[in-house]
């Protein structure tokens, strides 16, 4: 089970910042509750978040860089389950590898007609990840990260103002981690394993 030092410092502040805000939750008939699973995986000793790629066949999200999830289904008990069920159905991570820690604000989608709930959970077994052959796609994939933002809302100067990694996956079936690492004035970005 993965428990290194950085995933428990992690953990223990997602607990602190989960349980001491009020949590935005949105009900509004006139959209289609969805849910996604914000999985923190570890590599190395330290947390990494794992995305995935909707394909070009799928009805909603065409293209898009995502968190397993979907639509909240009549037998999905909670949005929880949802998140969880639907990144089993994508990336073949199972419900029982998942310690869900909490949720964050609903979130309503300006293109469709979605509320999504993202769901924070620490994967604790390791996992051979296994697209389903709809979501991750081979190809040219771009990540564009807002770093002027983020440093912005911690208070800190940054000198890029944004940050674009530019990858290829050959094999959709092959793990693909590509961390970031930031510094107010650098960074740098590998292939990881």
């Amino acid at each position: 089970m993965p428990d290194s030092p950085a995933l428990r410092e992690l953990r223990a502040r997602l607990d602190a910042g989960l349980s001491r805000r009020p949590r935005l939750a949105l009900d509004r008939s006139d959209l289609v509750s969805a849910a996604v699973l914000v999985p923190i995986t570890e590599r190395d000793g330290r947390p990494h978040l794992l995305f995935t790629k909707k394909s070009d066949s799928v009805p909603h999200h065409k293209g898009q860089f995502s968190f397993p999830g979907g639509i909240v289904e009549q037998r999905d008990a909670s949005r929880v389950e949802a998140a969880l069920r639907e990144a089993w159905e994508e990336i073949r991570l199972p419900a029982e590898a998942v310690e869900v820690l909490g949720l964050l604000d609903d979130t309503e989608t300006r293109a469709t007609s979605f509320i999504i709930t993202p769901v924070v959970g620490i994967v604790t077994e390791r996992v051979d990840f296994v697209p389903d052959g709809r979501e991750i796609l081979a190809g040219v994939h771009r990540l564009r990260f807002d770093t002027g933002a983020w440093f912005a809302g911690r208070g800190q100067p940054g000198f890029y103002p944004e940050v674009t990694v530019v990858f290829e996956v050959t094999d959709p079936a092959e793990h693909h981690h590509v961390p970031l690492l930031l510094s107010p004035y650098g960074y740098t970005t590998y292939r990881g394993s």
